[in-house]
């Protein structure tokens, strides 16, 4: 009897456990659309989100878009904003590895930029010399020097006046491209023009 007790009573359990268990209300069911569209969920709602796009490579650009100073009234912006355009007036020179000679290329560049300082005859700049990471900080910054008195110098060959062209050595400081390979270092090698005063 008490073994028959026993086993009404786990039938018992058993068959309310089902029953609970059979009650609980079942997730919807999405089903594909008949119109090739996005899955709904059973009963409405909002399609489930897409599926994420995996990452893709950023995209080198070997040459960024720059900003265009066609337009601009440079005698009514400041100092700060000309220095900080992308597409500046007074453009940098490059320089081969260990040397401070201007080569042609750069010639051209130094030539637009004493018409810029000839039409805008009261701005006086800085010409900077910067080198690549390599050798030591003090040949970098006698190099540097070098590299400011040579375009210092074509400028005044091109008539601007002494006295609106200063120079300054930053050696390896300050290099515009920090990578460690010849890409990088052939942008640090170079002589950079900041506008001081109007």
């Amino acid at each position: 009897m008490r073994r028959s007790g026993i086993s009404v009573l786990i039938v018992t359990l058993a068959v309310t456990t089902l029953a609970v268990a059979g009650c609980k209300k079942k997730p919807p069911v999405a089903f594909p659309p008949a119109s090739g569209g996005p899955a709904t969920p059973a009963g409405g709602g909002n399609p489930p989100p897409p599926a994420p796009v995996p990452p893709q490579p950023p995209t080198i650009i070997d040459n960024p878009p720059v900003t265009s100073t066609a337009g601009k009234d440079l005698n009514a912006m400041t100092i700060d904003d000309i220095n900080k355009l992308e597409n500046s007036p007074l453009k940098p020179i490059y320089f081969l590895y260990d040397s401070d000679e201007i080569d042609d290329a750069s010639k051209k560049i130094l030539e637009a930029n004493a018409s810029v300082l000839k039409q805008y005859s009261t701005w006086v700049i800085t010409v900077e010399g910067h080198c690549d990471e390599r050798g030591t900080a003090e040949y970098n910054l006698a190099l540097g020097d070098r590299r400011a008195l040579s375009a210092k110098n074509y400028l005044m060959s091109l008539g601007i006046a002494a006295d609106r062209l200063r120079t300054v050595s930053y050696g390896k400081e300050f290099p515009f491209d920090p990578g460690h390979e010849e890409g990088a270092w052939s942008k640090n090698r170079r002589a950079h023009f900041m506008l001081v005063s109007k």
